[in-house]
């Protein structure tokens, strides 16, 4: 169930507020209830918003997981919005956890106010682990221009086989040293793609980058250089 909207913590209604003029948290009108949004802007922004989805709510994951505020940062630095949120259940987002299934409709949502409020823009999709899986499920019904994916769950619970190959500019960052994702399968998996995705070997980074943050933002930066526009 979703909790009760408090005055002046959060900019606009829990409806369909106006993308802000700057960096907000605010509520969105969600499948589940409420979707707890936070719009950061980049100081010299390009037309792009990127959506940048966070790993398992039942571990833990929030949109203020450290990797993916990371790759939020660094997508902003190259003059691209980002917007992250919380899936159901998580946060001031309401609802309870769906294993992927309402996260995706959640995701829909947020893609659908973006595309909205900012016709301007291009829609670029981030994720990482689940938020990755999530990401890349919904690809193929999206259409992204661009997508982002760090440390993919493949092998895990989910179904990667299903997913429809992103036909956008890809980029997989993968730490050779992770714990829970096993980078050979991440490997394997992305090689079998008719348009393979950049893959970023990381060596040394675990599943959540410790002490690797600043190597990841670097990579992100490099690997999406190629595909900015202009600035606006």
């Amino acid at each position: 169930m979703a909790r009760p909207y408090t005055p002046g913590r959060y900019h606009g209604r829990v409806t369909s507020p106006a993308y802000p003029a700057e960096s907000s948290t605010l509520l969105l009108a969600g499948p589940a209830g409420a979707l707890e949004i936070a719009v950061d802007r980049a100081e010299q922004p390009r037309p792009i918003v990127a959506v940048v989805c966070h790993p398992l709510p039942t571990e833990g994951g929030s949109m203020h997981n450290k990797v993916v505020t990371m790759a939020a940062r660094a997508l902003r630095e190259c003059g691209v919005d980002t917007v992250r949120f919380n899936f159901r259940g998580v946060g001031a987002s309401g609802g309870r956890f769906d294993d992927g299934d309402g996260e995706s409709d959640d995701l829909r949502a947020v893609a659908a106010w973006v595309r909205q409020q900012r016709p301007d823009a291009a829609l670029w999709l981030a994720g990482f682990s689940f938020g990755a899986y999530v990401s890349l499920r919904m690809t193929a019904e999206l259409q992204p221009s661009a997508l982002v994916s760090i440390a993919p769950p493949v092998g895990r619970s989910w179904d990667f086989k299903s997913i429809q190959p992103p036909t956008c500019p890809w980029l997989v960052v993968q730490g050779e040293a992770d714990e829970i994702v096993d980078p050979q399968a991440v490997y394997a998996w992305a090689a079998t793609m008719p348009r393979p995705p950049e893959v970023v070997r990381m060596e040394g980074a675990s599943h959540f980058f410790h002490r690797k943050l600043i190597d990841l933002r670097g990579a992100i930066r490099n690997g999406v250089r190629t595909w900015l526009p202009p600035h606006g």
